[in-house]
């Protein structure tokens, strides 16, 4: 469903790429224009029923909703289509792939608490069926409900996780704190604009690199060698480059909020590389979605803006070398540009830390 007045195009590719990386088979989509978003069932009544009967004759197993579903607007529709049909907004989407896509023990922890602190408030819905009385032998009253049992287990978990991932976010801080004095530089952009290979072709490093949506979860590290000057002693200049996970329009608080303090690499950087996908027609909106971001956490660090992909470019871009004058355009893939872009982080970040 899309607001009159808003584009709808890229979100529905975008939506559609999200749906394919969470293993989804896409059989068609549906367009509601509408001026207000229904509170009962998003889309309106009407369309909503339409799109049941179609769901029941086609038997589609899965339906995705392109906004934040409210729990009643989630029950509502849930009754409509039925329980063997699977129901999914665009946030428990992206909780999905962040589940599929998380390889450490941190980012493991930190996708369990965003799925219950997106789930809890969802509980009545998801087990309205098993609304029943649990009362004991030898207590009083009726005893809870399933779901009081639910909510409580849920926020005691929640506090668990918390503690957990603070305790592994201050072992990351003293891990810091305890490198060695080299100049850092952060990758920051839009999930799949290429930064986890370009981490591997600047550092030789062999971190995990896909052409999918949030593949990256973790930070990595690696150093960037440069070679030592002619006539100098001592071990060649090096900088610290770390990869951190992708940024995306519209994600959830909560979602946010769970992965914030993976973001100390970036606020604690000399340079950040805003790495953004060249190829893709909506870079500006993706640049703009990272912008407002680095904003969000009040980060205020020298940015070098860096165009990847642009081996998949028909043209040489000068209307956007105009545009973004500062700017470089590489492909980590085939190696283009790669040892100018290698020369000016070398003048941003080594050659100041020599001068001082």
């Amino acid at each position: 469903m899309a607001l009159r007045g808003k584009p709808v195009d890229a979100e529905l590719v975008e939506l559609t790429e999200l749906a394919r990386t969470a293993g989804a088979a896409v059989a068609d989509t549906v367009v509601q224009k509408a001026d207000r978003i229904d509170p009962a069932v998003w889309i309106g009544r009407g369309k909503s029923e339409a799109v049941a009967e179609r769901v029941r004759s086609e038997q589609f197993q899965l339906i995705i909703f392109n906004g934040l579903l409210s729990p009643t607007q989630l029950r509502n529709l849930q009754d409509m289509v039925g329980s063997d049909v699977k129901i999914l907004d665009r946030p428990g989407l992206i909780l999905d792939i962040f589940a599929m896509h998380a390889r450490s023990r941190d980012a493991k922890l930190r996708v369990e608490l965003a799925q219950l602190q997106y789930l809890l408030p969802r509980l009545a819905g998801l087990w309205r069926h098993l609304e029943r009385q649990q009362g004991g032998i030898g207590t009083r009253g009726p005893g809870e409900t399933q779901i009081e049992v639910d909510r409580r287990m849920a926020r005691k978990r929640i506090g668990a996780l918390q503690e957990q991932i603070g305790r592994l976010g201050r072992a990351r801080s003293v891990q810091r704190s305890g490198r060695e004095s080299l100049p850092r530089v952060a990758l920051v952009g839009y999930t799949n604009a290429g930064k986890s290979t370009l981490l591997n072709a600047l550092t030789h490093a062999d971190v995990f690199a896909d052409d999918h949506l949030f593949s990256t979860l973790d930070t990595k590290t690696a150093a960037l060698v440069f070679p030592s000057a002619d006539g100098l002693q001592g071990p060649p200049p090096r900088v610290l480059v770390s990869d951190t996970v992708g940024f995306i329009r519209s994600l959830p608080d909560h979602l946010f909020d769970a992965f914030l303090s993976t973001l100390d690499e970036v606020r604690e950087a000399d340079l950040l590389l805003h790495v953004i996908d060249a190829s893709n027609a909506e870079f500006r909106t993706q640049a703009a979605t990272v912008s407002d971001v680095l904003s969000k956490i009040s980060v205020d660090r020298p940015v070098l803006t860096v165009f990847n992909k642009a081996d998949r470019l028909d043209a040489r871009p000068d209307h956007l070398l105009r545009e973004y004058p500062d700017s470089l355009f590489i492909s980590a893939r085939t190696g283009l540009g790669l040892a100018g872009l290698r020369e000016t982080v070398r003048q941003k970040t080594v050659a100041p830390a020599a001068a001082r």
